[in-house]
């Protein structure tokens, strides 16, 4: 008897001992949310790129889950809205750049405002140009903004200064504002690393102007390569930073693109020695189709590459889920939460994804893409090429994947939403004023 008695207590110790060592990776992980700008997937070492390197990238994926079928909207603003929102541009009326502009916390729920009733603190580091008002308005408890896009140096006229938590502040010469964005960062991990914390960190690269990193070689041809490669250093410093502060186990990283690369650089911007169909600003897959990884050691399987369909929608359910927090009530949320995935379960992944700028969309599973003229595409090998299929196709598959995907699109009704008045592309009137000009200029 008391030797089973021994063992009963033994026992007991043993399983405390085992759950402690869990807990911390099952309690409420830290979330930090990095967003690259204007970053396609043809820019990663690990996507298979041609002509970049990003070894810290890499091993971030390495040590998760990368997703080759991560989308979201192929202009910035658009993109933004939805992943802060977790509901489509028809919903929000945020389908065109501009238009984000409307949105009001009156009117719509971003991340912060979901997760601080859980407990978590939150920060908003980096470009907030799209949105109005200051991140604070939208639930944020701390930020770091710049004016517009690209912010590197004080040399750009609009990136004079800086405001943090409501102070503006001038950006010095030779202050470089991707660090002064890492240090903020840092510092509010260190604060408050104590609690579970959200940190939205939107990144300046590489969105342009393309310019010198404090990194590049005086002689140095090609800036924008300077740029990629200073972007994959500062993710490794964040993760040599989670380490020594022993946070990266109890971490959640996300990286993701929030468009595909712009045009200008999409020729360079190969895998396997093909070019991306479509890019920034597109219709097309290379447009929507973006990088996407996920890692949080000892919870999320490490060295995973998953071919699940995710749309930057899913974003605030997975983290409400992983949370503990409740959705916003009587609204509707277009994201379907991947927080099983997350966890290493099979979970239930979304049969397609939805794509809206402007007065265009279109609703797309693995294979097939269904837009708003009622194009059917075979995408069997996107994200290099997408054929138009013969409306009068008897083909069965395809007249299959017609009748999955016009459902889907009846079941959405976008045109029945907040109706685009915009222009077509998407983007700012003001840059569409400055093109049609330079096209009237002999």
């Amino acid at each position: 008897m008391k030797r089973f008695a021994r063992f009963l207590s033994l026992l007991v110790a043993t399983a405390s001992v085992l759950v402690a060592a869990t807990a911390p990776t099952s309690a409420k992980p830290n979330i930090i949310f990095i967003l690259a700008d204007d970053y396609g997937i043809g820019e990663v070492g690990c996507y298979g790129s041609d002509n970049y390197k990003t070894p810290n990238i890499d091993a971030l994926a390495r040590s998760g889950t990368r997703y080759t079928h991560g989308y979201t909207i192929s202009l910035c603003g658009p993109s933004r809205a939805q992943i802060l929102t977790g509901r489509y541009g028809f919903r929000t009326g945020g389908s065109n750049q501009d238009a984000v502009g409307e949105i009001s916390p009156a009117k719509e729920t971003l991340i912060p405002s979901v997760l601080k009733p859980a407990g978590y603190v939150t920060t908003m580091i980096g470009k907030w140009s799209q949105f109005s008002r200051q991140p604070s308005d939208f639930g944020f408890d701390d930020y770091l903004r710049y004016a517009g896009s690209g912010a590197y140096w004080n040399t750009q006229e609009r990136v004079k200064t800086y405001v943090v938590n409501g102070e503006t502040r001038p950006l010095r010469d030779k202050e470089y504002m991707p660090d002064l964005m890492h240090r903020h960062l840092i510092d509010f991990i260190t604060k408050h690393r104590d609690r579970p914390f959200y940190a939205h960190y939107s990144l300046s690269h590489t969105h342009g102007e393309i310019l010198p990193t404090p990194d590049s070689a005086p002689d140095s041809k090609d800036h924008y390569t300077d740029n990629v490669v200073y972007m994959d250093k500062l993710v490794g410093k964040l993760m040599a930073e989670l380490d020594r502060l022993q946070l990266r186990e109890k971490t959640l990283v996300i990286f993701f693109g929030d468009n595909g690369t712009t045009g200008g650089r999409a020729d360079r911007a190969t895998i396997g020695g093909r070019r991306l169909a479509g890019a920034k600003g597109s219709m097309l897959d290379g447009g929507g189709r973006v990088p996407m990884i996920v890692s949080w050691p000892g919870v999320n399987p490490a060295g995973r590459v998953s071919a699940d369909l995710v749309d930057s929608s899913d974003f605030l359910p997975t983290f409400a889920a992983l949370a503990g927090a409740k959705l916003p009530a009587n609204t509707v949320i277009d994201g379907r939460s991947f927080a099983a995935q997350v966890r290493g379960e099979k979970g239930e992944p979304r049969p397609w994804v939805f794509h809206q700028l402007a007065r265009n969309w279109y609703v797309r599973e693995a294979g097939w893409k269904l837009n708003q003229a009622g194009e059917l595409f075979d995408m069997s090998d996107a994200p290099f090429a997408e054929r138009l299929v013969a409306a009068d196709t008897k083909d069965v598959a395809a007249v299959a994947a017609r009748k999955r995907l016009q459902a889907a699109l009846d079941q959405l009704n976008p045109a029945g939403g907040i109706p685009d008045t915009g222009d077509e592309s998407g983007r700012h009137a003001s840059n569409v004023d400055k093109k049609a000009k330079k096209k009237k200029q002999p």
